[in-house]
């Protein structure tokens, strides 16, 4: 770090001095002491471990309490302690295994409609900036040169493991996620782009968490599976009508499951593949909008969880990565699924172990690879591409800052804007940078203005401006900010 204090990452080591291996025991401790006890569950995303997942001798009594249905409380929490105080106890490698690794998978569908939306500009608006913003700011020009980011109007609640999807109407439908008080919750709701306000709508009939979203072809949202509102793996589906603003009960998934995910095919099924059933499953499923119903497929070659599903042009779903069943760690294997024939059939594996990453398709037809924690649980900077024609990956340029847990958006001209996530000094960053395919380099570009991980971020219908919204703050804490990054000269 250059010039100024080294940043500390609640160690009490600072960043610049902590070694390599100081750095993966810390990721491999369970933090057993955490500032206002509710910290508990944000401690434990620090490294790499899922609350929902972790077993019961792994919490604290307050967080076993919580996962059996009672609410936290907020009295005597000290707002002036900023520094986690912790202990920590290394682990066995069998207790590692039950170790796994947060991701909240923002799955979310971008419209085949190409209206353009029209900023309204009040006055909110251009005290905010906004009519700057627009001024200078158009289609071509979200690229390399620079990338800002401005304030919107804050979520009405704020929230994390939250999905985001762009609804034909250029809309954008929030749903779901843990609240500030940490329960999860059933509240959604729409952000206006004209306005850049935030309207609640229609809740959820199941409140959840780490749950999957993807707008159909018949532009309703699709909701599955997650954390429940005690803590279990849900089946749970349901369909919301953007029309009037409700959400309808729709067949359940065959399997519970969270931190899976969900695709939807070029025939207008949706592919579901692996998440936890506790341990990473292999099980994979289809849901038929027509018929409301989900019906099982072709399982996967390798369990997996915390992964990713790409839709490559031909139709086919490339899987890559996650935690496997082997004590959840990261896993290089990649596979890629078939519609026509509902099967699996391996394909060549990630040079680099990993899950919390994020895939993207690029214009090119290739799909680019970034980040996550690798098999130390160390969040890494290393980047790949995976070609279907050879069915090979390979390395290229690496991030600036080891992430996960961030996103990944496809600009209009072909970039990849990442943003956000937890570094490799388990400090939640605001940094952000694109990546070029023709020169397979990143450049940092303007900073969000709240750091955050397990955020969304939307590309809107307009392309000019990306929407990030909620995710955990530099505290651990569920955060209701949002912000929007448009690209200029």
């Amino acid at each position: 770090m250059a010039g100024g204090a080294p940043a500390s990452d609640g160690t009490g080591v600072s960043g610049s001095v902590m070694g390599a291996q100081q750095r993966k025991n810390y990721a491999k401790c369970v933090l057993t002491s955490v500032r206002k006890g509710r910290q508990d569950r944000l401690a434990l995303s620090r490294v790499g471990v899922s609350p929902e997942r972790a077993p019961p001798d792994l919490l604290p009594a307050r967080e076993n309490r919580e996962r059996q249905g009672f609410s936290r409380t907020t009295k005597g929490k000290n707002k002036n302690m900023k520094t986690p105080h912790v202990n920590l106890i290394p682990q066995s490698p069998l207790r590692l295994g039950f170790v796994l690794i947060p991701l909240v998978v923002g799955c979310f569908a971008l419209s085949p409609a190409a209206l353009a939306v029209t900023p309204a500009r009040g006055a909110a608006n251009t005290a905010m900036g906004f009519d700057v913003l627009d001024s200078n700011t158009t289609g071509s020009d979200n690229a390399l040169a620079s990338w800002s980011w401005r304030v919107t109007h804050s979520l009405n609640t704020a929230r994390s493991g939250h999905t985001a999807t762009l609804l034909q109407n250029g809309m954008v439908l929030v749903a779901g996620g843990s609240d500030s008080n940490f329960n999860r919750s059933a509240s959604a709701e729409l952000y206006d782009p004209a306005s850049r306000t935030w309207t609640a709508t229609g809740s959820l009939n199941r409140a959840r968490n780490r749950h999957t979203a993807t707008l159909l072809q018949n532009g309703m949202v699709l909701v599955a599976g997650g954390f429940d509102i005690n803590g279990n793996r849900s089946k749970s589906a349901e369909l919301y009508d953007p029309a009037s603003g409700t959400w309808t009960t729709t067949g359940s998934l065959n399997t519970a499951r969270a931190n899976h995910t969900m695709t939807l095919l070029q025939n207008g099924m949706v592919l579901v593949a692996g998440g936890s059933a506790f341990f990473a499953s292999t099980s994979a499923e289809l849901y038929d909008p027509a018929s409301g119903t989900w019906t099982a497929t072709g399982s996967l070659n390798t369990a997996r969880d915390s992964h990713t599903a790409t839709l490559l042009q031909n139709g086919i779903v490339l899987v890559a990565g996650g935690q496997d069943s082997n004590f959840n760690i990261p896993s290089a294997t990649a596979e890629l699924y078939d519609p026509a024939s509902g099967t699996w059939t391996a394909t060549g594996s990630l040079n680099t172990a990993r899950a919390g990453h994020t895939a993207t398709l690029l214009q090119n037809g290739m799909v680019l690879v970034a980040g996550g924690v690798d098999s130390n649980f160390v969040p890494s900077a290393s980047a790949e591409l995976y070609d279907l024609a050879s069915g090979t990956w390979t390395a290229t340029g690496s991030l600036n800052r080891a992430r996960n847990m961030h996103t990944a958006t496809l600009l209009q001209n072909g970039i990849v804007l990442v943003a956000g996530g937890v570094d490799s000094n388990i400090i939640i960053s605001a940094t952000a940078e694109l990546y070029d395919p023709a020169s397979g380099t990143w450049t940092f570009t303007g900073s969000l203005n709240t750091a955050r991980a397990g955020h969304t971020a939307t590309l809107l219908q307009n392309g000019k401006f990306v929407l990030v919204a909620g995710g955990e703050d530099s505290n651990f804490d569920p955060s209701a900010s949002a912000e929007l990054g448009h690209g200029h000269r």
